[in-house]
């Protein structure tokens, strides 16, 4: 069977200028797989790239072996929150019925069904009794939840979560963290955005270390080293001060 992402010769660029080269990846399925590099290593390209939402400058990219074109019901994103207008003037509910779309087409609209299959899924990111709220009077967290509950009612086979950690509280942290390996449990991959470093060995499985080009990919246990990290950011050590250590003590 095909892999959930096959990644050939990909490389990206912004006004001919190449943000990506030549990234060579597969992810295997069934894993919580963290992108991880330096700022402006391009690990939300990577994500955008793969999605068809950024043009590529050559490579081939698959899902389960076909293009995502034919294979767009079996991926859910769950962006970064600052992209997002939260001024829209539409309920959590309304946002993760969203979701439902792309299983219905462009000419039915969501029904009982939906609704009651929306309202299932912020139940499980603990966001029931705020489905009717607007989505702008939400905190950080409690909209982040919201956005995982919209990419929940996909019922998705591969997930791009692009920094679901990113400025949300500790319980937050811990219901997204929750919601991954349920997924996992599920058989679902899931590929996040991730900037921190203490955490990837207690979060994930498979990790990518990528910085403009892939530096390494693969189990966590061994790709994740502090040789790799070096590698993956250079001079900039004292972000890795702490991270290293643990990587050398579990070493």
């Amino acid at each position: 069977m095909s892999p959930p992402l096959e990644i050939h010769d990909m490389t990206v660029a912004y006004h001919r200028k190449p943000v990506l080269w030549d990234i060579d990846l597969m992810v295997p399925e069934g894993q919580l797989v963290a992108i991880v590099g330096p700022n402006g290593a391009g690990k939300s390209t990577l994500i955008k790239a793969v999605l068809g939402l950024l043009p590529i400058a050559s490579g081939k990219i698959e899902f389960y072996g076909k293009p995502y074109s034919q294979q767009r019901h079996l991926v859910g994103y769950v962006p970064q929150r600052e992209t997002v207008d939260w001024d829209f003037p539409v309920s959590a509910l309304d946002v993760v019925t969203m979701g439902t779309y792309g299983r219905l087409g462009w000419f039915r609209r969501p029904g009982v069904k939906e609704k009651s299959l929306a309202r299932e899924c912020l139940e499980q990111v603990g966001m029931a009794e705020y489905a009717d709220r607007q989505i702008r009077q939400l905190s950080g967290g409690q909209q982040q939840r919201v956005f995982l509950a919209r990419a929940l009612v996909q019922d998705a086979q591969i997930y791009f979560m692009d920094e679901p950690f990113a400025g949300v509280d500790a319980a937050t942290e811990q219901a997204i963290v929750t919601l991954l390996q349920e997924l996992r449990a599920r058989g679902k991959t899931v590929i996040v955005v991730h900037h921190e470093l203490q955490t990837v060995r207690d979060y994930f499985d498979f990790v990518i270390l990528l910085n403009m080009r892939l530096v390494a990919a693969g189990p966590v246990n061994e790709v994740f080293t502090t040789h790799n990290l070096q590698t993956t950011y250079g001079g900039r050590l004292t972000i890795l001060d702490q991270a290293a250590e643990a990587v050398r003590l579990s070493e």
